[in-house]
C-alpha cells in the first residue's frame, strides 16, 4: 500500500526542481538540490520512506532544517525529484539487443533490480507523476523496444505498462520476503523447515491432492512457498509469449 504520492506537492515547484530551472544556489556553497536529493535517497534506502523528513535530511547534511527549504519546498517535491533521480539509474545501452524480446527482457530486469535497490519506491503511488528528465528519458528508451513491431501506439504504451507492472509486483514480493527475514531473523527456508511438521499435517494429500502435490513440488524447488527470481523470470517469459502472439496476430490482419 502506497504511503506517499508523486505529484503531491506544487507541480510548478516540482517541475522547476526536476528541470533545475529555479534560481540556482541560494547562499550556501555546501548545499545544492543534487546533494539534498542524494542524501534523501540514501536515507530512504537505509531506513525506509517513513523515516524520510526534511529535518532528518538536514541532520545528515549537518545544516538547519530551514536551510533546505530555500532549495526544496517540501517533502512532496523532494520525493518527486528522488524518483526522477533513481529513474536515471536504469541502463540505456546505445546498442540494445537486436530482437524485441531481448530488449524487453533487459528493461524488465533493470526495473526489477531498481525496485530492489530502492525499496521505498514501492511505497510511492506514481499515477500523477510530475515528469522530469529522468522519467521521460526512461520512458522514451523503453518504448523504443517496440520499434518496428507495427503495434498501435496505445497498445505499445499498454504493453510497456504490463511489463513494468510485472517487474514492480515481483520486486514487491521479493522486498517483502527480505523484510520478513530481517524482522524474524529467519530465512523463508529456515522458517518452513522449522514448521514443516506442523504445516504438513494440515495439507492432507487425500483431501487436497492437487494442492499437496503442487505445493510440495514448488516448496522443494524454492526451499519456500515462493521463489522471487523464478517467478519474475517465469512470468516475464509468459508475458513476452503473449506479446509475441499479439504481434503475430497484428501482422496477419
Amino acid at each position: 500500500m502506497a504511503t506517499e504520492f508523486s505529484g503531491g506537492g506544487d507541480p510548478a515547484r516540482s517541475l522547476a526542481l526536476l528541470w533545475r530551472t529555479g534560481d540556482g544556489a541560494r547562499g550556501r556553497s555546501d548545499l545544492s538540490v543534487d546533494r539534498i536529493v542524494a542524501v534523501a535517497v540514501e536515507l530512504a534506502d537505509s531506513a525506509g520512506l517513513a523515516a524520510l523528513s526534511m529535518r532528518r535530511v538536514a541532520d545528515r547534511l549537518g545544516v538547519g532544517t530551514m536551510s533546505l527549504y530555500t532549495y526544496v519546498p517540501g517533502k512532496a517535491e523532494l520525493i518527486d525529484v528522488m524518483l526522477d533521480t533513481v529513474y536515471g539509474e536504469t541502463a540505456r545501452p546505445e546498442d540494445p539487443a537486436e530482437h524485441w524480446r531481448g530488449r524487453l527482457t533487459g528493461i524488465a530486469r533493470e526495473n526489477f533490480a531498481l525496485y530492489r535497490r530502492h525499496p521505498w519506491m514501492l511505497q510511492v503511488a506514481t499515477g500523477r507523476a510530475v515528469l522530469g528528465p529522468g522519467a521521460i528519458a526512461k520512458y522514451d528508451f523503453e518504448l523504443r523496444a517496440f520499434d518496428g513491431l507495427g503495434l498501435p501506439d496505445v497498445e505499445t504504451d499498454a504493453l510497456l505498462t504490463l511489463v513494468l507492472g510485472h517487474a514492480e509486483a515481483a520486486a514487491r514480493r521479493s522486498v517483502e520476503m527480505a523484510e520478513t527475514e530481517r524482522r524474524s531473523g529467519m530465512s523463508d527456508e529456515q522458517w518452513w523447515q522449522a514448521n514443516a511438521a506442523l504445516l504438513g499435517g494440515l495439507l492432507d494429500p487425500d483431501r487436497y491432492p492437487v494442492a499437496a502435490r503442487v505445493g510440495s513440488a514448488a516448496g522443494q524447488r524454492h526451499g519456500a512457498a515462493y521463489g522471487p527470481e523464478h517467478h519474475f523470470e517465469f512470468g516475464l517469459a509468459r508475458i513476452l509469449d503473449g506479446i509475441e502472439a499479439l504481434i503475430s496476430s497484428a501482422r496477419r490482419s
